[in-house]
C-alpha cells in the first residue's frame, strides 16, 4: 500500500518542466537550472519530469538521468520529483524504472502502451507490471491525444485499489470522468487534472493537485489558485483560473505548436531556448515580435 508520506507529499502545483535544448538539440543544463529555480522560487509543491512538455519520449534514458539529477540538485528535497518513464512497451519502461531508481525521485510515471493498441484488460497488466517493479509509487497517466490507448474510468478505479499506485494525472480533457472517478476514489489515490483549463474546477471539486505545463511561462496564477483554495477563498482561486485562461492563449493562437510556443516564451523571459525535437513548426521573426507583446502584456 501507498504510505502515508507519498499520500501527503503528491498534492498542489507540479510543474511540467520543458528541457531547454541548445541548436544542437542537446540539453542546455544551464538554462534547466535557472528554469527550476525560478518554478521553486514561486512555490510550486513538485516538478513533472521528463514529461511530455519535456519532450520526454525524444530523450534517451541517459538524458532523461541527467535531467532528472540535475532538476533534483536544482530543487533539493523540498520539492518532489515525479519522473516520467514515456515508453510504448512494459519491458521498457521497467528498464527505464531500474536504471533511473537510484536518483530516488519520490513517483515514476508511466502511460498507457503506444503505438500498437492495447486493451484494458492489456493496460491494467501493464501497470501491474510497473507497480511491482517500481521502488516508489507510481502515477497513472492518461493521455489518449498522443497514445491512442485510453484509460477507461473503471480501469483506473481497478488500479487505483492496487498496490503501490498513487494517483493518476489526467490530461485527457474528460471532465465528465475525472470527476466521477474523483468521488469514487479508494483513500490515498491522488486525482491530478492536467488541462490547464480545468484545474479550477477540478480543485472545488476535491481534486489533489493540478501538473501544468504551460505554467513553465508563468506559474504565478497556478500558486495563487492553489494557495486560494487552501484559504478557502473561492473568488480568489476564479481568479487565477482566469489567468490562467488568458494565458492559454497564447496556444490557442498558434495551433499545434504549443511546446514551440512555451520555449519561445521562455525564451523571450530569459529562462530558455527557442529549439526543439518535436518537429513543431518555430516560430518566424515576426510571430516572435508578437509573442513578446502579448507575453509582455500578460506580466503587467
Amino acid at each position: 500500500m501507498i504510505s502515508e508520506e507519498h499520500c501527503i507529499k503528491l498534492k498542489g502545483v507540479i510543474a511540467a518542466l520543458c528541457t531547454p535544448m541548445r541548436e544542437d538539440l542537446s540539453i542546455d543544463f544551464s538554462a534547466l537550472e535557472k528554469q527550476t529555480g525560478y518554478l521553486s522560487a514561486a512555490g510550486v509543491q513538485g516538478f513533472f519530469v521528463n514529461g511530455t512538455t519535456a519532450e520526454g519520449p525524444l530523450l534517451s534514458t541517459a538524458e532523461k538521468r541527467d535531467v532528472l539529477a540535475a532538476v533534483r540538485a536544482a530543487a533539493g528535497r523540498e520539492k518532489f520529483l515525479c519522473a516520467a518513464c514515456i515508453q510504448p512497451s512494459t519491458f521498457q519502461v521497467v528498464r527505464e524504472i531500474r536504471e533511473l531508481s537510484d536518483l530516488e525521485p519520490e513517483f515514476f510515471v508511466a502511460v498507457s502502451p503506444f503505438y500498437f493498441k492495447a486493451d484494458q484488460a492489456a493496460i491494467i497488466r501493464h501497470y501491474d507490471t510497473i507497480a511491482a517493479a517500481s521502488p516508489v509509487p507510481v502515477i497513472l497517466y492518461n493521455i489518449p491525444q498522443n497514445t491512442h490507448n485510453p484509460l477507461e474510468l473503471d480501469t483506473v478505479l481497478a488500479l487505483a485499489a492496487a498496490g503501490n499506485i498513487a494517483g493518476i494525472k489526467d490530461s485527457s480533457g474528460n471532465f465528465l470522468n475525472f470527476t466521477r472517478g474523483l468521488l469514487r476514489h479508494p483513500p490515498g489515490f491522488a486525482w491530478i487534472q492536467g488541462e490547464d483549463y480545468l484545474p479550477g474546477a477540478s480543485f472545488l471539486m476535491g481534486a489533489d493537485a493540478l501538473v501544468t505545463g504551460l505554467g513553465n511561462i508563468f506559474i504565478e496564477p497556478y500558486v495563487m489558485m492553489y494557495r486560494a483554495l487552501t484559504a478557502g477563498d473561492r473568488e480568489g482561486l476564479l481568479r487565477g483560473q482566469h489567468a490562467i485562461n488568458r494565458l492559454y492563449s497564447l496556444l490557442e493562437k498558434r495551433p499545434g505548436r504549443n511546446i514551440a510556443t512555451i520555449k519561445a516564451a521562455g525564451y523571450l523571459l530569459g529562462r530558455g531556448n527557442l529549439w526543439q525535437r518535436t518537429g513543431q513548426a518555430g516560430l518566424t521573426e515576426d510571430e516572435l515580435r508578437l509573442l513578446k507583446d502579448e507575453v509582455s502584456a500578460l506580466n503587467t
